[in-house]
């Protein structure tokens, strides 16, 4: 069978308004390439607005709070003629909402709590198409996978967090990294847990009538910020 190269150029540009490099490098295997333009959004603040206002927030609402706060931000403060996608992970635990640790105390505190039990990895996504100045779609969802944790030692534990990876993303954990030996099984989507559901952005990119092949090809964007 004949084969079709991907084009140079993608019909739709997408920004990414995240700095995570899973993220990133999970899109381009995809064959996604998009520029990287971080938001400056107050992470902390914005959950504290959200939480006086509409009361305690469960935690896959949280990551698509957080992930909506990043693309509009993105969105609204930049010139892109693109769609902006923003996203943000926490994991739940006990009905509790963790993101990334703040110290190596509390990653080990964490881990204690994770071993040898479940917990859900929820991802939100949020997209802004800012390709029109009157205002195009804006849409997210969030996805959940399970994740099953391995019985670690508390001498693993120690070594792990030694290795700083616990400290920079959410959850304490990676599936993609150092960590994926202490995954022992997941139900969902696996993308997910790296921190972006392709499965979700193609639905997503679809609701706005966009195909997933009008975001695939060309070279892989600059770093904005």
């Amino acid at each position: 069978m004949p084969q079709h190269p991907l084009p140079e150029v993608p019909a739709v540009r997408l920004v990414l308004a995240s700095a995570s490099p899973a993220r990133l490098t999970t899109l381009q295997a995809a064959g996604v390439r998009p520029a990287v333009v971080v938001s400056t959004v107050d992470e902390d603040l914005a959950l504290a607005e959200a939480t006086e206002r509409y009361g305690r927030l469960v935690a896959a609402d949280v990551a698509l709070l957080l992930a909506r706060a990043k693309a509009e931000d993105v969105a609204s403060t930049n010139d892109l003629d693109a769609v902006v996608l923003g996203c943000d992970s926490v994991l739940e635990l006990d009905g509790e909402v963790h993101g990334k640790p703040a110290d190596p105390d509390e990653a080990r505190r964490r881990w204690r709590r994770m071993r040898g039990r479940t917990g859900v990895l929820h991802t939100g996504h949020w997209l802004v198409d800012d390709r029109d100045e009157d205002g195009g779609a804006t849409l997210g969802a969030t996805a959940s996978t399970t994740v099953h944790f391995a019985r670690l030692t508390d001498e693993e534990i120690d070594d792990y967090v030694a290795t700083g990876e616990p400290l920079l993303v959410a959850g304490a954990f990676t599936i993609d990294g150092l960590g994926g030996a202490f995954v022992t099984a997941i139900e969902g989507d696996h993308h997910n847990v790296v921190g972006l559901s392709l499965p979700l952005l193609r639905e997503l990119l679809a609701d706005a009538g966009i195909g997933w092949f009008d975001v695939v090809g060309g070279a892989a964007g600059d770093d904005q910020g």
